[in-house]
């Protein structure tokens, strides 16, 4: 029989021993990561600028590594291509960087938005956000997906999902935004400039292997 004493003593055992786990728990692991702002300049006929990001939108973001660049076509008949790449160690500023927020936010309207399926090198399928933009006479298309720990999704809804259960497993919220954008020229078909995105991500998809940790 046990008595009383021993019961409580092993209620309070057993609420330390979980307040340290919890308390371990919200200390989530970031493994090391390169700087992305040593993300290779030129990549085969690419050559990038830096685009540096506003201090209200660092502010905003948080703490994380970030890279915004403009990658310019060397062989004279491709346009430009827009890379931003957000890593961020903690889930919470998983929200703070929604393409689709900035993207209103910036007066562009999507008269076009859909899920498509990105094959890449040697990766899975899988399906990225493309949304067709316009801001008075401009057009642009856009793609974006998010990535965490070898997870690569559209929607936020389920990298979200990946991000709990990751918290549990590996003790991981640490996660990464990924989004391309061209500029459509005159009398150029989306499909052009979808075209011209596929190249570029199939360019940078293996190199950013380096930077984003699985």
């Amino acid at each position: 029989m046990i008595s009383w004493n021993s019961r409580v003593v092993t209620v309070v055992v057993l609420l330390a021993g979980t307040a340290l786990f919890l308390q371990a728990r919200s200390e989530q692991f970031a493994p090391p990561t390169v700087a992305l702002a040593s993300f290779p300049l030129e990549v085969s006929h690419w050559l990038g600028t830096d685009v540096p990001l506003l201090a209200t939108d660092l502010k905003r973001l948080g703490p994380g590594n970030f890279l915004q660049r403009t990658y310019t076509n060397a062989t004279a008949e491709g346009g430009d291509v827009d890379l931003y790449v957000a890593y961020l160690s903690n889930r919470s500023a998983f929200y703070h960087h929604l393409p689709q927020d900035c993207l209103a936010g910036s007066g562009w309207l999507p008269i076009d938005s859909r899920v498509t399926t990105l094959s890449l090198s040697a990766d899975t399928p899988f399906p990225v956000n493309r949304y067709l933009i316009v801001r008075g006479e401009e057009r642009q298309l856009v793609m974006f997906w998010y990535t965490a720990h070898g997870h690569q999704e559209a929607s936020e809804t389920k990298m979200d999902f990946y991000l709990t259960l990751d918290s549990l497993r590996l003790n991981r919220t640490d996660n990464a935004l990924i989004r391309i954008n061209t500029e459509l020229r005159d009398e150029e078909k989306p499909e052009d400039a979808e075209r011209r995105l596929l190249a570029f991500a199939g360019e940078i998809d293996p190199l950013l292997k380096n930077y984003i940790p699985r």
